[in-house]
């Protein structure tokens, strides 16, 4: 319940918001996408048909326009009041129904007819109380669109001429459609279990949309279905087995919908879970958030880049920029189960406490790399890299949930050894050890580390560490300087010893070490004195703490090869831009 409290107190906070822009719709109205309007007079006289519809990409889409809550509706016939799709609002077969249609229209009079005695006084409902009794579908098929709506069945509803008001905008309209203060069969009275006080319980909660992989027409999170799930009393009750108020019930559905817009910076997909994220007050970081883990969008690749790193530096220097300390992130990830959304994960922390884990995760990541590898890779390009072909859906899809329950957990938890298992294969398959993935298993790795404290074994740094022992991490350093050595003996060669023998040297180093220091000879000889001495210094520091090349290399340290391999290779880099830069300087000085 947590989890809709949060959802709750989210929706209060956006209808207060100051801009009217920003505010979700009151309780008893919903947005919906209303592709045509059907233009009367106040005698129910037919006037125009109204395209109401835009170009969005390469399909046409519905303006979005407050109306009167939906109900939810399955094979039942249950009408929407002064708007629904063309068979319930005009009584028009589009399925080769005619009984069905005629009972789906029958129940949209009948919902207009309900309303309460103020209500039905609004000239607007009497107007298409008229209009639905004089043959609407006779003054309508000869129009241009008609067609179209035939063949679509779309939600369709009713304005005055003149005005620029729905008919079911209408206050007193809006009002009826509100009841919180009737008990009846239909909507018993009970304490919400989200507000803790006495209301309407509502039976059928309003669907979830926008959950990746869930039904296209929505899911719930709360419902009952069956006789298993029901409390002892409350059989074929459905919503009395977990009160939630009418009002609750419209405000997190609301809010939850609203998150789960695709269009929404607050959220992002992270393999199977679509992940949303808002705070008790508002603050930049719900939106900057979200590029830790999507990807940057084409047109601003830098997107919450700078938000990001000036969180990053705060804790660093160990003050926080935010001094309100009572703000909250929610972090919610959904993932479609059947006609049900499954809760995959749920934070909830003080800015302070993500910011300190954040940076956490960032420090495991942390990594010398060239001049364009990204100081905050997002955790979408970690996972492509280490994925077949570098495509996402290749991604594991249970992966990325994993990671961002530990980067949330704390720098304690462990990310799960599927990330360092798929990272080392696709170096071991590309014989290609690139930065992005050096970072995932430099992270994994100090994750294992720090949670096993009786190896006293120290975490791996950003550039490379002379004073690490372990022979994992400089046989990989090592197979580096081979590399080296053959390519400034041979630079025009196609392709190195890394081509062919990367595979084995990560995982059974005994078979091809012994071959490729004998290859060094041969390749030392063809080098001058300098380099020469230089490599040879090399490999006496390197190998000065390795008694015997290992038969076979775990999976642990496979990753410390890797890794040990890609510092070599980086500080080789380095030397050469340092040794660069001091000789430009050097010369502008003479």
């Amino acid at each position: 319940m947590m989890i809709l409290q949060s959802l709750n107190d989210f929706y209060i906070r956006k209808c207060n918001a100051k801009d009217p822009k920003d505010r979700l719709p009151e309780f008893g109205v919903e947005l919906k996408e209303i592709p045509f309007i059907i233009s009367i007079t106040t005698n129910g006289e037919f006037v125009e048909l109204i395209d109401a519809r835009w170009q969005d990409g390469k399909k046409k889409v519905g303006k979005k326009e407050l109306v009167p809550q939906g109900v939810k509706r399955a094979s039942n016939i249950s009408a929407n009041l002064l708007w629904d799709t063309l068979e319930y609002a005009l009584g028009v077969d589009t399925r080769g129904k005619p009984e069905r249609v005629a009972e789906q229209h029958a129940a949209f009079i009948k919902r207009i007819n309900g309303l309460s005695a103020e209500a039905l006084k609004n000239e607007g409902a009497q107007a298409v109380l008229k209009f639905l009794a004089n043959n609407p579908i006779e003054r309508m098929e000869s129009h241009s669109l008609w067609p179209e709506m035939v063949e679509n069945n779309p939600v369709i509803t009713f304005k005055i001429k003149g005005e620029l008001g729905l008919i079911c905008q209408a206050p007193e309209i809006v009002r009826a459609v509100v009841n919180t203060d009737s008990d009846t069969e239909e909507n018993p009275v009970a304490m919400c279990l989200i507000t803790g006080k006495k209301a309407p319980v509502q039976r059928l909660h309003t669907s979830i949309k926008g959950v990746w992989g869930a039904q296209t027409s929505g899911a719930n999170i709360v419902s009952f279905n069956a006789r298993a799930f029901e409390s002892y009393g409350k059989t074929e009750r459905q919503g009395e087995n977990a009160p939630v108020s009418e009002q609750a019930e419209f405000a997190y559905t609301t809010a939850l919908n609203y998150l789960l817009d695709k269009n929404n910076r607050q959220r992002t997909q992270i393999g199977d879970a679509s992940t949303v994220f808002w705070a008790d007050k508002k603050d930049d970081i719900e939106t900057s958030i979200v590029d830790i883990f999507g990807e940057k969008s084409e047109d601003n690749p830098t997107a919450g880049i700078d938000k990001l790193k000036q969180m990053y530096e705060a804790v660093q220097q160990g003050k926080w920029v935010n001094t309100d300390d009572d703000n909250r992130l929610h972090v919610l990830g959904l993932s479609p189960n059947a006609a049900r959304i499954s809760i995959r994960f749920y934070y909830c922390l003080t800015l302070r406490e993500l910011a300190e884990r954040v940076t956490s995760y960032f420090d495991d990541l942390k990594l010398r790399g060239g001049n364009f590898d990204p100081e905050f890779p997002s955790l979408f390009r970690l996972l492509t890299a280490s994925a077949l072909q570098g495509k996402a859906d290749n991604i594991p899809p249970n992966l990325a949930g994993s990671i961002v329950q530990a980067i949330f957990s704390g720098p304690n938890s462990p990310f799960p050894t599927l990330w360092l298992n798929t990272t080392v294969n696709r170096c071991r398959a590309e014989q290609n050890v690139t930065y992005l993935r050096a970072a995932s298993i430099k992270a994994c790795l100090n994750r294992q580390i720090r949670r096993q404290i009786n190896l006293h074994e120290q975490e791996f740094q950003p550039m490379l560490d002379p004073n690490n022992k372990n022979v994992a991490y400089r046989l990989g350093r090592l197979f580096a300087v081979l590399e080296k050595i053959q390519y400034d003996a041979n630079p025009n060669l196609n392709s190195t010893i890394r081509d062919r023998y990367y595979n084995a040297a990560s995982t059974t180093p005994v078979t091809v070490f012994t071959t490729l220091l004998r290859l060094k000879n041969a390749h030392l000889k063809q080098l001058t004195e300098n380099p020469k001495g230089w490599h040879e210094k090399n490999i006496g520091e390197i190998m000065s703490s390795i008694d015997d090349f290992p038969n076979h290399l775990t999976l642990s340290d496979q990753g410390r090869f890797a890794l040990g391999y890609y510092h070599q290779r980086q500080h080789f880099f380095t030397k050469n831009e340092q040794s660069t830069t001091a000789k430009i300087i050097t010369e502008g000085i003479e």
